[in-house]
């Protein structure tokens, strides 16, 4: 799967479900405009404040919101707190007239080190269920898509999605907005070969090595893998 923007950045799930948006209103005879001002690593104050501020600004048609997923990863998150910053911020962008797009949290149990947010994670995605429906907004339940569980939709990091993994979910918010997707492609990957304990373990220390230290250093030094970043694509301009 192609995982180049034509600027030649990193096609995530949003940038593929721009594609398909763009192709849409092509047919429709409809101009369509794109911008993505999401930084990874940051926080659902940062996006429902600084981002959202910048999104509004440019009087968009649709919004997608999704976050929360890092905060369920510190200790001492209050969800509560959490979904009413969430609510708050889908309240304004519906007064705006905009249409909002939501999204659950990930199913992580079982995944190393993220799992410790499971039980976080699985009472944000029930407030984000009663968030949409109080307001109207488009969901994509990425919490109950089992394809998603599978290692191979993952990057090395095992905290954010490979090429499949974007395409996935990026299927998966198009299909949230009604529109028609093709048979199966939600269903599980094909099974792999059993790799053999030792490679495992090896795979896990070299994992650990390189992406788990440095995430507990950030942690320790209350840092951030998106410090200093900008969204990579913050004016609406014309896509596709």
């Amino acid at each position: 799967l192609e995982d180049v923007t034509p600027a030649g950045g990193h096609r995530g799930w949003a940038d593929r479900l721009a594609d398909r948006l763009a192709a849409e209103a092509r047919a429709d005879g409809r101009g369509f405009a794109y911008a993505n001002l999401a930084v990874r690593g940051r926080l659902l104050a940062d996006i429902t404040g600084r981002q959202l501020d910048a999104a509004l600004a440019q009087e968009p048609d649709l919004v997608s919101i999704w976050g929360g997923g890092n905060d369920c990863l510190r200790l001492g998150t209050d969800v509560d707190a959490l979904a009413e910053r969430l609510e708050a911020a889908v309240v304004r962008v519906r007064a705006t007239g905009a249409d909002v797009l939501m999204s659950t949290t990930t199913y992580v149990r079982g995944a190393p080190l993220v799992s410790l947010a499971h039980p976080k994670a699985a009472e944000l995605t029930a407030n984000a269920w009663s968030i949409a429906r109080r307001h109207g907004c488009y969901l994509t339940d990425v919490w109950s898509l089992v394809a998603l569980r599978d290692w191979r939709m993952w990057a090395d990091d095992r905290i954010h999605l490979s090429p499949l993994g974007h395409e996935l979910v990026s299927l998966r918010a198009w299909a949230a907005l009604g529109h028609p997707v093709p048979d199966g492609c939600f269903d599980p990957l094909p099974p792999q070969p059993a790799v053999p304990v030792g490679e495992r373990l090896r795979g896990h220390a070299a994992w650990a090595r390189t992406y788990l230290v440095p995430w507990l250093g950030r942690r320790l030094t209350g840092r951030s893998s998106g410090d200093g970043l900008t969204g990579k694509r913050p004016i609406l301009d014309a896509w596709g």
